[in-house]
Parts: structure tokens; C-alpha cells; sequence
């Protein structure tokens, strides 16, 4: 897998679905900005557009409306092939992450290949209900779960609760490229976040 381009495909504009989504859930503001782990205002930002948001940012909405990466940007891989072909669906960078759908949309499991940037990462780290699973492919990967910080080389794998407070990031200088997949369940209270809520590019998945 090669690291991101300047041919990549731009993040279309969420910001429509985003609203309509809240509004369809019947969730104001605060109470949607609260279970994605952000401020109120950035919410308002991203759902006027005057903000794009991150790949984690994206994954964090996303379980918020019980929904997916690939709903939430108007992509329209068939929900039913089970085949994904992979040179059938651009790659698109969000907060400097860059993805490609290796699943459809639809399905209670999202299946992604990422590649995550070098870099320093910010102080947020999610935590939600579900399971998440992933497999380093290149580079290197510094993963924290809860207070332990494991270094993952390629072939190595993780599979965690995601209701453990986690956060991954490059640990080596070129990045890392992982395949990555999570459930889509929704908890029965608000997702919680640890760290400053009003930190513009929450980072981990």
C-alpha cells in the first residue's frame, strides 16, 4: 500500500448529511456533540461546513448516528456485492488520514484500510461501545489501550473492547498503513471522551 498523494480524492462536503442525520435522530446540538466527544460549537462548524473533519472525527459521528465513513460521504458501493475490488473505490483524506472502504456500507462491521501520518498526536482518546480489530501492514504502530502503550510492528495485530479508553498514531517516520475494522454498535449512554473535548482533530479510532 503507498502512502497518500496529491491525487487522492478530497473529503466531499459532509456538512448537509451531518445536520440532517442529527435532526433525523431528533438530537440537538449538545446532545449529538457530547456523544462524539466534541464541543457544541465545533459540531456547528463541521455542520455549516466551516470545518472539515478528521478520519477519527468522521468514525466517532459515524457510531454516533448508528451509521457509516462511506454513508456519511455519499458513497455508493453496492451494499450487497460482497466483493470489494481494490482499485474500485478512490482513496480520500480526512485530517490528514488517508482511507480506503474495504467493506459496504450497511453492515455492522466497518472495514477500512488506513494510512495514519507521522507525527505528534493530541491528548483525546475515545472510548465507545463496540469491539475494534486491526493489522499493521507497514511501518510502525504505537497503540494505547487505557494506561498500557503497545508498539506494533507489521504482521502484528490487535483485537480490543472499545469501551477500553484507546488511541493509535504513527510511530515511525513514514507512517504506518493498517487495515483497521469496527463494529457499529451504539451505547446505551452519551460515547465518552477523555482529554479536552474542544481539541479540533480528536486522534484515535
Amino acid at each position: 500500500m503507498t502512502s497518500p498523494s496529491a491525487d487522492e480524492a478530497p473529503l466531499p462536503d459532509v456538512a448537509p448529511q451531518l445536520r440532517a442525520l442529527r435532526r433525523r435522530g431528533g438530537l440537538t446540538l449538545e446532545a449529538a456533540a457530547a456523544r462524539a466527544g466534541l464541543s457544541p460549537a465545533h459540531l456547528s462548524r463541521l455542520e455549516t461546513g466551516q470545518r472539515q473533519p478528521s478520519l477519527p472525527m468522521l468514525l466517532a459521528l459515524a457510531r454516533t448516528y448508528g451509521t457509516t465513513v462511506s454513508d456519511l460521504l455519499g458513497e455508493t458501493a453496492p451494499e450487497r456485492e460482497p466483493v470489494v475490488r481494490g482499485g474500485s473505490v478512490p482513496p480520500a483524506e480526512a485530517g490528514g488520514w488517508t482511507y480506503w472502504p474495504a467493506g459496504n456500507p450497511g453492515r455492522a462491521m466497518q472495514a477500512l484500510r488506513l494510512h495514519v501520518p507521522p507525527g505528534p498526536q493530541e491528548g483525546l482518546v475515545r472510548v465507545h461501545a463496540g469491539e475494534e480489530w486491526l493489522y499493521v501492514l507497514q511501518g510502525e504502530l504505537r497503540l494505547t489501550l487505557g494506561e498500557a502503550v503497545h508498539r506494533l510492528a507489521p504482521g502484528d495485530s490487535a483485537h480490543f473492547d472499545s469501551l477500553t479508553p484507546h488511541r493509535i498514531a504513527a510511530a515511525s517516520p513514514n507512517g504506518v498503513d493498517l487495515l483497521f475494522v469496527h463494529t457499529l454498535l451504539r451505547s446505551s449512554v452519551a460515547e465518552l471522551c477523555l482529554g479536552d473535548s474542544r481539541s479540533p482533530r480528536p486522534h484515535g479510532a
